[in-house]
């Protein structure tokens, strides 16, 4: 089954990719089928295999021997072992659909924020919404607790961006709300905590190396993303360890 888990995210990967690159150009991820976005050729179904086709066309273009971005297989390949580790985690279950919904959501959200610095609303509100009406599945936490998480990090958001223009968008706000429908308290609130983790290492980085400033703008969407799979995989062990370090445990 694993196996079959795999296969099947290699092949939303896939469609992920198509998602990544037209929404944020506000077309259609429906129609036309996918091409060359250098040339316009369109793709047999030989040349659309994940990962293998990158492979064999060598990352070029078959028409027009342009170069086919990294992030196609890479994309393919995470998301194809994010949904084997997760079936692995959880085995069949509703909360698993939940759970597979929600890491699309957030590989769609992370390369769109890494490519474009924006989070597009088509996708988080109708995000929140459906990490809602996951609530009603069973073994998930109730609408009360979903609903009560996203409102509370997207307050809690608010409020930075409020008292402190420009040190957050309105996007992460809106982020901030299906994550916290998504994953609950208290894993939201490590969600955020690695985020900002993460995001003040790589501010640094790019201070150093880039010549940037306090002000320079990063995908924080990005970290927000990367933040969330690190507590849906590992969350309730980090915090144990955290409660443990304490002495609470």
């Amino acid at each position: 089954m694993s196996i079959i888990f795999l296969l099947f995210g290699l092949i939303i990967g896939s469609f992920l990719n198509v998602c990544i690159y037209r929404i944020p150009r506000r077309e259609s991820v429906a129609w036309p089928g996918s091409h060359c976005p250098a040339c316009g050729c369109v793709l047999k179904w030989y040349d659309n295999i994940p990962l293998l086709s990158y492979l064999f066309l060598t990352g070029k273009c078959r028409q027009c021997r342009s170069h086919i971005s990294w992030r196609y297989p890479l994309v393919e390949a995470a998301t194809g072992l994010l949904f084997a580790a997760d079936y692995l985690n959880c085995g069949l279950s509703w909360p698993l659909l939940a759970r597979l919904i929600f890491i699309c959501l957030l590989v769609v959200i992370a390369l769109i924020d890494l490519e474009h610095l924006i989070i597009p609303n088509i996708i988080v509100l109708p995000g929140a919404v459906l990490g809602l009406a996951f609530s009603f599945l069973p073994g998930t936490a109730p609408f009360w607790q979903a609903l009560a998480s996203g409102l509370g990090a997207a307050l809690f958001f608010f409020l930075i961006w409020f008292f402190y223009p420009g040190g957050m968008g309105e996007g992460d706000i809106k982020l901030a709300l299906m994550l916290g429908v998504f994953l609950g308290w208290p894993l939201v609130g490590l969600a955020i905590f690695l985020a900002a983790l993460a995001g003040s290492l790589a501010g640094l980085v790019v201070i150093t190396l880039r010549g940037g400033n306090r002000k320079t703008q990063l995908p924080f969407g990005l970290y927000l993303a990367l933040g969330s799979l690190a507590a849906l995989f590992f969350g309730q062990q980090l915090i144990n360890l955290y409660l443990k370090f304490l002495g609470w445990q």
